[in-house]
């Protein structure tokens, strides 16, 4: 195991998972990424285009490192959808089962909005611009907050933070505004009406969206939102992770995250990070390692602000990845630490 890790030397969760996809035919590399969500298929695409100069001994670590992993698993759960779907089918019948499979799996009513995954957030943001808010924000709260800050911009700043406000006090969607969102994605891309309700939205996903804001926009959004709800602006800071915050996660979190992030991210987000974060990081690397990376920040000159932001939040993702697989936990110990 020690070789293998080793051999596998920097590269991240990403770069690891295009190593195997390209190791595969393309029909089988096919059915993986289908399966992936778009930002996935867009960080693996890219990271299996910039690969170069692999050696046999990493790409094969690699390999042993996926086996020794998957095994720790069963089948169960795999094409566990289309199972669903024709024991469904068979005991009710098709049109039963497929209205019924549409609201166990999808959710109900939520093919439309799958579709606008794929879509530029700009040109997500002009198929909803002139809908109700209402609209807007199942839409928002639907989609990955990642894609739903990019498509905030595109709004002007008082339409922002209404709709962010809409966002933190949505918590379920009634059948009649799911009927006239179905109605909308039904014109855009022949999607199928449903009307069962649905609990998207609430502050987790207001705080998740302003993560992904660049700080000016998110700094004014929240003082906007302090002047009208001074306890909601309260309690979405709560729920917000910024990337100081990573100070607070614990050394075997660290060490996780280190894992699974880019040297180059990780150089240009420690630049504008405060000393506390960059200790803990060198803290948590091999002492070489740190040392490297010491002297690469010393030696870097100016850089974008927006760039170290970009960075930053590409660690912050992983971050979050890893929090919601129960790799590691955001935030300190203390109180809410397990024995």
């Amino acid at each position: 195991m020690a070789e293998n890790e080793n051999a596998e030397g920097t590269l991240s969760g990403i770069e690891k998972a295009a190593i195997l996809l390209l190791s595969l035919t393309e029909q089988d590399a096919a059915s993986i990424i289908r399966h992936l969500e778009p930002k996935q298929v867009q960080k693996v695409g890219q990271a299996m285009t910039s690969l170069t100069d692999l050696s046999q001994e990493r790409v094969a670590a690699v390999h042993s490192s996926f086996i020794e992993e998957i095994q720790q698993y069963t089948s169960i759960g795999m094409g566990s959808e289309d199972f669903v779907r024709n024991a469904l089918v068979a005991a009710l019948g098709e049109d039963k089962a497929n209205n019924l499979v549409d609201q166990i799996i999808s959710g109900g009513a939520s093919r439309g909005l799958e579709a606008l995954k794929w879509m530029d957030p700009r040109q997500v943001a002009s198929i909803i611009l002139n809908e109700h808010p209402q609209i807007q924000t199942i839409v928002l709260s639907y989609l990955e907050p990642e894609q739903s800050a990019e498509i905030l911009t595109q709004f002007a700043e008082r339409d922002a933070l209404d709709l962010v406000m809409r966002i933190a006090t949505l918590e379920e969607v009634q059948p009649a505004a799911l009927k006239e969102l179905n109605e909308i994605m039904e014109k855009q891309f022949a999607g199928q009406s449903g009307a069962q309700a649905a609990k998207i939205g609430g502050l987790k996903a207001a705080a998740d969206i302003m993560n992904y804001m660049d700080k000016t926009m998110e700094a004014a959004l929240m003082e906007q939102i302090e002047q009208n709800d001074e306890d909601m602006a309260s309690q979405i800071q709560d729920l917000m992770f910024v990337f100081d915050n990573l100070a607070d996660v614990d050394d075997r979190g660290i060490q996780a995250i280190l894992r699974d992030v880019p040297q180059e991210a990780l150089q240009k987000a420690l630049k504008g990070a405060e000393e506390g974060l960059r200790e803990k990081m060198f803290a948590n690397m091999s002492s070489r390692a740190a040392e490297m990376l010491r002297d690469d920040l010393e030696a870097m000159g100016p850089i974008r602000v927006a760039d170290v932001e970009t960075a930053q939040k590409e660690i912050l993702s992983v971050a979050r990845r890893l929090a919601d697989s129960g790799e590691i936990m955001l935030g300190g110990g203390g109180a809410d630490e397990f024995l």
